[in-house]
């Protein structure tokens, strides 16, 4: 469960600690020997407020740099123009007169909380030293609120850390997460791959294996046949991948059966081909494969990126050597070896509908 605080709420809350310390400063305006340099710095203190809560779109939450510098020279001059008008000894005591020591402690929160902890470690600092200096005790560290205020800086800048490396790990986690189920998806995909290609050889082998073993082996030269045309078939489940539909296998098949020899070879280039336009693709391989008048035909997908998705070659020759187990069907990979053979079919077909119809026209 993520749980996200609206961002108004912690520049509400900052906004209020910070006119609390503007009136605390007007209410003890009648102890300084001189109000008009306090209510200076009461100005110059409420817009560096102001401007550091301001979010800036391109930095997030971020502070930028500038912004930091203004706050820790705010930081740096309301401590020493206001401390300046006091008297640490006074009979009566400074009172609210020393609120710059939590204005300063909480201006220095917000540029740490904004992720700028070396600029608000350095004013605190600054007015821990200048307050050791002002009042010539260091125990007045803890009696003006300055403890208070470095111990502020040191929780924003623990809760920083602590939040920063929890959305590390969240990141890590996420991470990881989307890695083990893109692990998962792998497999599964080889697991429903290997037993789609286990069905589909089992459902083509099936009969022709049953009729070995009834007849012991002894088979005709007509079955003899159609056993390489089936070991052509599933090598092309292999070999043909995204090439296969039904009506493909069908006529494929019907062609070797016809005496064609047939090379399919998917090597990936309609991986990126959607379904329907894969239909379509299919459709007029199924067509040009049962028109086809070829002694041979190499199908094979063509590159990423071309307008083309297969291309399909027919090579026609008055000699061509007929069904041997090495040539008819396992004999595949001869297509750059008969230099006689005459090319009969050369069919490209488009890799988009789009692409089709703007060729029609």
């Amino acid at each position: 469960m993520n749980v996200k605080l609206p961002r108004w709420l912690p520049i509400g809350l900052a906004a209020v600690f910070s006119v609390y310390h503007l009136l605390l400063a007007t209410v003890s305006l009648g102890i300084p020997r001189n109000a008009a340099p306090v209510i200076v710095c009461m100005a110059l203190y409420a817009v560096a407020t102001a401007l550091a809560l301001i979010p800036v779109k391109k930095q997030g939450l971020t502070m930028p740099v500038w912004m930091a510098s203004i706050c820790l020279a705010v930081a740096v001059i309301v401590p020493l123009v206001v401390a300046s008008q006091l008297d640490p000894n006074h009979p009566g005591g400074t009172g609210y007169a020393t609120w710059y020591v939590a204005a300063v402690g909480t201006l220095m929160v917000i540029v740490s909380t904004r992720r700028r902890h070396g600029f608000a470690w350095a004013g605190v600092a600054f007015l821990a030293v200048h307050t050791v200096v002002w009042s010539g005790n260091l125990s007045d560290l803890a009696a003006f609120g300055v403890v208070g205020s470095v111990s502020w800086v040191g929780i924003s800048h623990a809760l920083q850390a602590t939040l920063a490396r929890a959305g590390r790990d969240t990141r890590e986690f996420i991470r990881a997460e989307q890695e083990a189920a893109d692990w998962q998806a792998a497999q599964e995909a080889h697991v429903n791959e290997r037993q789609f290609r286990l069905l589909q050889t089992g459902r083509t082998a099936r009969p022709m294996l049953q009729r070995i073993v009834a007849t012991g082996g002894d088979l005709t030269p007509e079955e003899r046949q159609e056993c390489l045309n089936l070991e052509g078939a599933i090598r092309d489940e292999i070999r043909g991948r995204r090439l296969l539909s039904d009506d493909v296998r069908h006529e494929v098949m019907a062609a070797r059966r016809r005496g064609t020899i047939v090379s399919l070879l998917d090597e990936g280039g309609i991986d990126d081909v959607e379904d329907d336009e894969l239909a379509r693709v299919h459709a007029e391989l199924a067509s040009a494969i049962r028109d086809a008048a070829a002694d041979r035909l190499i199908i094979r997908t063509v590159a990423p990126g071309s307008e083309y998705a297969v291309t399909v070659v027919g090579l026609s020759s008055e000699d061509l050597e007929s069904s041997a187990l090495g040539s008819s069907n396992a004999g595949d990979d001869d297509e750059d070896d008969d230099d006689e053979d005459e090319v009969s079919l050369w069919l490209q077909i488009r890799r988009s509908s789009v692409e089709v119809e703007r060729a029609d026209a």
